[in-house]
């Protein structure tokens, strides 16, 4: 097993990220925010500005920048900096001034005067709940009210009704930033009529192509380069106002332009996770099973309504076996930042709401938590007819539940010392998908071979896989493959998203793979080549006919050629219409709270996960355990703060609470591994999103078994734990 490729350039600096490239000539821009949640640009004064030292130029809505609506296939129209006058929230990018050096762009900066029409803003949540609007159609087409009736049941308060034991609550959890260690940022270059983009980013095609419709210029003109990136989780899917900006103001000045948000300005200039509000109601017979559910869910999104959190229909929709289901999903515009994809979108809070109301059902049953979960594992979404490919969440609770020791867990928890000791289970969860995807295979004459994509590595470990799976369809050792990717350039490789590029990617290889060692086998037996109208077999990197062998490169140089060239692709196909997928999961912690001082500590935490195979367990391992410590930071640290004007009151690391090591012990993982061939010839599932869910229920549940007190919101803090 090979370790991560990437690793010794990123541990020892040499991993060069998008803000890292310099050019001779080039400057630096700064971008300008409003002070405002909501109202007009009345009047921007950049005459200060532009006297001060080493400024080039300043943009705003009155004097714009060459830009338009931006595009792409897959996310449709994306929000360009300095289109409009109007303002819709603190923070909003509004001007962009350039200059000799960082520094004197900054203080320019900080000199333009900005005039308002300041309008009343609407940014809180629960004070908006009674003016939300029904959510547009999932993606898969679901409405946002979904009911499921068993035959003879004509309502869901019926079903309630009919049941023995009914639990109902409401939970809610806070905004969030995805706060990578890179900022958003961009250096750009123009050529004549081309412009080269450094950009940080999950899919350098997309992004190609939403540069080339905000500069109105052929895609062929725009060259997007992302090596390496510095965390994305969703949050650099799409293009960022500094690529925008840096690429129209080098066009306009004719000088290459740097651009970098600082990281405040990450808060507000990007886009986050929505807070949300969700109520669920559990009916159940007395020994588990589940008769009714309900889930009603409220998210924040901005005025634009530029995303939903899908609570409801990410979590209840599929996760558990019941008769009836009755589910509804919610927005509620504010004057906020942009909200948007953000690591297990809809499941991770979905999650924390749905696994914290099974266990206030487990209690008023007075069962055991693991147990009532496996009595109602689903073999297939409820009301949909495709069973689950491949499914062992059983199995995940039963080997986690003998390794973390739960049958020592007992009700009310247990006193160590002066901490109080309890332990929480839940569920995981996240849909198994795959998107187009085209990976190009070149065989070189030196037996070496490249396989490359435009996708992305943010960390994932995307290299290590490509390497791998390249090296295993080729049946080549893997030191002989160099893997390329976040070039737009290479063949389109879709976006490093959902959980999806090992079996998108994956899938694709093996494909190229296929046709790279037919054509070899072709080649070798045509006329005038080494083994002419003989039959020609493939293994171990080398040809085979009549006794004879030749590597593939010995062929090509035999042949007079220095490499052979060919794509593969792969997207969903028929098997969306015969089954369901997914990756399931088992999350079990324990948690300390202490008895004076009430703090609470993760003293211990396990995650067991289904994610079909697992090409490399190094990368696998570190996934899971980025994602599980994702998700203690939701349910201890992590919120953001929104003023009643806008302003976000903890928009920076000094005040948004994060854990560092002395909060996490060891995070343990541990497979279950079933190839899951059915979703893809890799029977690899997606794991970068799954370790998060579930893991905040888990640590909720934990906290009550210790304290006996049950908090329905996240994050949780010392105050929730107090007692009179």
């Amino acid at each position: 097993m090979i370790a991560r490729l990437d690793a010794p350039l990123k541990v020892t600096g040499g991993a060069k990220y998008g803000a890292d490239h310099t050019f001779p000539g080039m400057v630096y821009g700064y971008v300008v925010l409003s002070t405002i949640a909501h109202g007009e640009l009345e009047a921007m004064d950049f005459t200060a500005a532009r006297e001060a030292p080493g400024v080039l130029a300043a943009y705003s809505p009155f004097d714009p920048l060459k830009l338009q609506t931006a595009t792409s296939p897959l996310f449709g129209e994306t929000w360009v900096p300095l289109q409009t006058e109007e303002v819709t929230y603190y923070g909003q990018p509004i001007g962009f001034v350039v200059a000799e050096s960082f520094e004197q762009a900054r203080d320019a900066a900080g000199l333009v005067k900005v005039t308002y029409r300041e309008l009343p803003a609407k940014t809180s949540l629960s004070e908006g709940l009674a003016d939300a609007e029904d959510a547009p159609p999932a993606r898969d087409g679901a409405p946002p009210t979904l009911e499921i009736l068993e035959d003879g049941v004509e309502s869901i308060a019926d079903a309630f009704a009919a049941s023995p034991v009914v639990v109902e609550a409401t939970y809610t959890t806070a905004t969030q930033n995805h706060a990578a260690m890179e900022p958003h940022s961009a250096v750009a270059v123009w050529d004549g009529g081309e412009v080269t983009v450094y950009s940080g980013n999950q899919a350098s095609n997309l992004q190609a192509m939403e540069l080339a419709s905000a500069l109105d210029v052929p895609l062929e003109a725009v060259h997007c380069v992302n090596p390496f990136v510095g965390g994305a989780f969703g949050g650099k899917g799409r293009t960022s106002s500094p690529a925008f900006l840096a690429a129209a103001a080098a066009r306009d000045l004719g000088r290459p332009v740097k651009a970098a948000l600082t990281r405040e300005q990450v808060f507000t200039a990007t886009a986050g996770r929505a807070a949300t509000v969700q109520t669920i109601k559990l009916g159940a017979e007395r020994d588990g099973s589940l008769v009714a559910l309900s889930h009603d869910s409220w998210c924040s999104t901005d005025t634009a309504r530029s995303f939903v959190e899908p609570t409801s229909h990410g979590t209840s929709r599929e996760w558990y076996a019941t008769r009836n289901l009755a589910i509804s999903q919610k927005i509620v515009p504010l004057n906020v930042p942009p909200t948007t994809f953000m690591r297990a979108p809809g499941e991770a809070p979905g999650s924390f709401a749905l696994e914290s109301a099974v266990d206030e059902l487990a209690e008023a049953l007075g069962m055991d938590p693991v147990e009532l979960r496996i009595k109602n594992n689903s073999i297939a979404p409820p009301g949909k007819d495709l069973q689950w490919a491949s499914k062992h969440l059983d199995e995940c609770f039963r080997v986690g539940a003998a390794r973390f020791g739960w049958q020592h867990r007992r009700p009310g928890g247990r006193t160590d010392g002066d901490w109080l000791v309890g332990m929480g289970v839940a569920t995981a969860m996240f849909p198994a998908l795959r998107f187009p995807a085209t990976v190009g295979i070149t065989l070189n004459a030196d037996d070496t071979a490249v396989v490359a994509t435009s996708g992305a590595d943010p960390g994932t470990g995307l290299l290590t896989v490509l390497s791998l799976i390249g090296a295993e369809s080729l049946d080549i050792p893997a030191d002989r493959i160099t893997p390329k990717l976040g070039d737009s350039a290479l063949p389109p490789g879709g976006l490093s998203g959902g959980s999806t590029a090992t079996a998108s990617a994956g899938t694709a290889i093996m494909i190229a793979a296929t046709k790279a060692i037919d054509e070899l086998v072709a080649l070798a037996a045509d006329p005038g080549a080494p083994f002419e109208g003989a039959e020609v077999t493939y293994a171990d990197g080398r040809v085979f006919a009549d006794g004879r062998t030749m590597t593939f490169g010995e062929l090509l140089r035999a042949l007079g050629r220095e490499k052979l060239e060919v794509t593969g692709s792969s997207a969903p196909g028929e098997e969306v219409t015969k089954h369901s997928f997914s990756s399931w999961g088992a999350q079990f912690v324990e948690v300390r709270v202490h008895k004076w001082t009430r703090e609470a500590r993760v003293s211990r935490m396990l995650g067991v996960f289904d994610a079909g195979r697992i090409i490399n367990d190094k990368t696998a391992r570190s996934q899971i355990m980025g994602g599980m410590i994702w998700g203690v930071s939701a349910a201890l640290h992590e919120g953001l703060e929104i003023e009643a004007n806008g302003r976000l009151a903890n928009g920076d690391f000094a005040s948004y609470l994060l854990p560092v090591n002395a909060d996490i012990p060891e995070v343990d993982v541990q497979f279950v591994e079933y190839p899951d061939t059915l979703h893809n010839a890799v029977g690899a599932r997606g794991l970068g999103e799954i370790g998060t869910v579930g893991m905040a229920a888990a640590v909720a549940n934990a906290v009550h078994n210790a304290t006996g007190i049950r908090v329905r919101h996240i994050p949780i803090t010392i105050e929730d734990l107090l007692t009179d």
